[in-house]
């Protein structure tokens, strides 16, 4: 196999341009083994149609134990007790599991739940352009907008009180910034803090619902079928962490983009109508989601005339499928109008693919609507080789994005 030096896929360093390592990943060793910054060994899929076929085909676990034998297991990072909970989330168990723990929460989070936030997304938007407004014409994007937006939403809809909106993103920051043993023992506080603070409100809600996500979600059954105590604090967890987490990237990375290419702001501009073609193209040209959660071998199997042997882990990387140029014309090109537009962005067509991408996709088009429309001449205040990208391994954000309103 091509011998390719290995960057830190997790590094803000790498994450402010990974595109061209990608590319050159699908020309010369589209499945290339690595070692991850935890000391994992793992396989990254690079190509469209590799990819697709990772996210259906249940060759592939997403539960270790369906796939690994006792030595591989004995090698898996280690994780505290404690958080041992959040991986009964429906992101990392397989059928029959996952489709119960599905079936469950769809019951909760309804496609008309949804669209009955949108007067309510509506006006988060202007309450935060207002405030920008009044901030002598500066502003830091993903602090004054990308971020509390999201956060407010899935926060309400879960009834999270306002005053904690900013420190469960705190603790979600700092536990999706993970990606080796040291990044762990940092982000124990945050984890300690988020969990506790997540069973004392999912207790709360058994002895006194309310009108919110939580307490549908104690009350949702299927079949006499309910969510044990450790299933409804990881899937608290995870709606909390993956209701924000993708949409702050989304509207920030997407409106960097726009600016750094200002033909299409002015093009979005022009049309407002263009908005729903735009964010599934800003979807695709961004990524917020760059790698897929972790996938494991159940028996030894060939991608692409590579094999790899039963139990080791298999990464998905969405970010390079979206920009094959064997699939996409011009993937390094953004088009506004792209149709059809059949990027992988929430892990599409995959059992697993995202429950909340509805709620992103409102909330995005909403978001860069609003704020076009209320500052039609943005512009950075910084270099942008000069903006630090968040570190993890799977997300792909800003810290920060200062503009000039």
């Amino acid at each position: 196999m091509l011998e390719i030096a290995a960057p830190d896929l997790a590094s803000p360093t790498f994450k402010a341009n990974p595109h061209a390592f990608y590319a050159h990943l699908r020309d010369e060793s589209p499945v290339w083994r690595t070692t991850l910054p935890d000391k994992r060994a793992a396989w990254l899929v690079t190509r469209y149609e590799d990819v697709a076929g990772v996210l259906k085909d249940n060759s592939f676990a997403k539960d270790p134990l369906n796939a690994q034998d006792q030595e591989q297991r004995a090698r898996a990072p280690w994780v505290p007790g404690f958080l041992k909970p959040l991986e009964q989330n429906m992101l990392d168990l397989d059928d029959p599991d996952h489709r119960r723990l599905r079936t469950l929460v769809s019951k909760a989070f309804t496609p008309r739940l949804i669209e009955g936030l949108r007067a309510r997304v509506e006006a988060i938007c202007h309450d935060l352009l207002d405030a920008m407004e009044r901030n002598k014409g500066r502003a830091e994007l993903v602090r004054d907008y990308a971020l509390p937006l999201p956060a407010t939403v899935i926060a309400e809809l879960l009834g999270i009180p306002a005053d904690d909106h900013r420190k469960f993103h705190r603790w979600s920051n700092r536990i999706v910034s993970i990606s080796s043993g040291r990044d762990v023992w940092r982000a124990l506080p945050a984890a300690v803090a988020f969990v506790r603070y997540l069973r004392k409100t999912s207790e709360r809600r058994r002895i006194s619902p309310e009108d919110d996500l939580i307490s549908a979600l104690v009350q949702a059954e299927e079949e006499g079928d309910r969510l044990t105590q450790d299933e409804l604090l990881a899937m608290s967890f995870l709606l909390l962490v993956a209701g924000h987490e993708t949409t702050v990237n989304l509207i920030a990375s997407g409106t960097l983009a726009l600016i750094e290419h200002p033909e299409h702001l002015d093009e979005l501009e022009a049309d407002p109508h263009l908005i729903k073609l735009a964010v599934e193209e800003l979807l695709r040209y961004t990524s917020p989601v760059e790698i897929a959660t972790e996938r494991y071998a159940r028996q030894d199997l060939e991608i692409s005339g590579t094999e790899i042997p039963r139990g080791e882990l298999v990464l998905a990387v969405l970010g390079s499928a979206n920009r094959d140029v064997q699939f996409f014309d011009e993937p390094d090109d953004i088009r506004l109008g792209r149709d059809p537009n059949q990027h992988l962005a929430f892990g599409r067509g995959g059992v697993h693919h995202c429950l909340g991408a509805p709620l992103a996709r409102m909330e995005g088009q909403i978001a860069i609507t609003a704020l076009l429309q209320r500052f039609p001449d943005l512009r950075l205040t910084a270099e942008p080789e000069s903006l630090r990208w968040r570190r993890g391994l799977f997300l792909r954000g800003l810290e920060q994005l200062p503009l000039e309103l």
